[in-house]
């Protein structure tokens, strides 16, 4: 088998939003650098493994990369197609040419000679790739793989179809069926949305208390942010909320103690943007469930003693990085589950001139200030170096 070596002074691992942002970013400052991509494609993610109704939860003045907004004529939310064309651009825009079907097998630090190792599978011709670069940049993302809760008491006796949201599409294979959607984040959310307008009749766990807000809430709120504390306009908009739902406990769905920017900040986790679901969940037509108790195999038992038939399980129970199944140093930058091990602001930085992009949980406006940092961060070491001749 054929192993070829390639130096450089940068190499990105992964070509989504992420990677495509950093290098961006890099060609700016005239910054050598490789980016490996495992897939044929930049963004797969977006590619293939969203489902078709997509559009991006928040506003467009908040989805943007480097250099690039979306121009005043594109639409406030920006539709799936839209935003794969935007990225497409993106890359060609800035010259961006991954290096594509390269799986990323190890990557490690040398201590002798002072740089990262990694070595690449091409897929396509089976060879062995070795890259060596002064610095590494961990831009998989933190939806690298899709979880399945598989601990469920009784998931494997199932004798329906079960799937997770990444292999959702849309819902008229669906038509006519009787549909359980497990999560009630914003895919599990819309992909009940879905289900319901395409004929489906759709039930959807929701195991613990979420916010849900009207996306244009949702905007109004971080225009709020730039002004106002955290705690000032979380309360605005629960008491909007409030006053445009009523009292959504009656519908199974309880709202944290801790408002929603607050929680974001301190979980990660985002709150609900709604798009049409609760309307259907107030109407009955979408029907909420509390936490499973057993799969059998053709019905679902539920915490609260329920019983019913499913002809589908939908699990819309989230991603998780696999960045430490490959990167064996991952200390100092990475937790063993795969997200940053520094608290924010510092989160993108890590020793041995390893970094990490979009793994903030702050979406693509979060990508694009990581980008910024990392670059700018490896730009000013690679003068200080270049001043003593010891980069290359």
């Amino acid at each position: 088998m054929e192993t070829t070596i390639q130096e450089t002074i940068v190499i990105i691992v992964g070509a989504g939003p992420s990677g495509l942002a950093v290098s961006a970013c890099l060609f700016a400052k005239q910054i050598p650098h490789v980016v490996i991509e495992r897939e044929d494609c930049c963004a797969p993610l977006w590619k293939r493994r969203t489902y078709n109704r997509l559009h991006l939860h928040l506003a467009k003045e908040y989805c943007h990369l480097p250099f690039r907004p979306h121009p005043p004529a594109a639409a406030t939310y920006i539709p799936k197609d839209e935003f794969i064309k935007y990225l497409d651009e993106y890359a060609s825009e800035f010259k961006i040419e991954p290096h594509y079907c390269h799986n990323v097998e190890a990557a490690l630090y040398d201590e002798a000679e002072q740089r990262w190792v990694v070595t690449a599978r091409n897929t396509e011709e089976d060879q062995i790739k070795h890259y060596k670069s002064k610095f590494l940049v961990v831009a998989t993302g933190e939806n690298s793989k899709g979880k399945l809760p598989n601990d469920t008491p009784g998931l494997q006796d199932f004798k329906g179809r079960s799937l997770h949201s990444s292999e959702y599409r849309k819902g008229l294979e669906f038509e006519g069926k009787n549909v359980l959607v497990v999560g009630c984040g914003n895919s599990g959310m819309e992909i009940s949305l879905d289900l319901s307008n395409y004929g489906a009749m759709t039930w959807i766990v929701i195991r613990n208390p979420v916010h849900v807000f009207p996306r244009e809430f949702i905007r109004a709120g971080m225009y709020l942010l730039k002004y106002l504390q955290v705690s000032t306009v979380d309360s605005l908009l629960n008491s909007a909320a409030k006053l445009y739902y009523g009292d959504l406990s009656r519908h199974g769905i309880e709202r944290p103690s801790e408002g929603p920017f607050a929680l974001k900040l301190k979980t990660g986790r985002s709150p609900v943007i709604d798009v049409g679901a609760i309307s259907k969940i107030k109407a009955g037509e979408i029907k909420v469930l509390p936490a499973i108790s057993t799969i059998k195999e053709n019905s679902v038992l539920f915490a609260n003693g329920v019983e019913n038939s499913f002809d589908a399980i939908i699990f819309a129970t989230g991603y998780e990085s696999t960045a430490c199944q490959w990167l064996r140093d991952y200390g100092g930058i990475l937790k063993d589950n795969g997200m940053p091990e520094n608290p924010t602001p510092t989160h993108w930085k890590g020793k041995n001139g390893a970094y990490c992009a979009g793994l903030s949980r702050m979406g693509i406006a979060g990508i694009c200030r990581d980008a910024q940092a990392i670059a700018q961060d490896i730009a000013d070491k690679v003068n200080a170096f270049a001043s003593k001749q010891i980069l290359i």
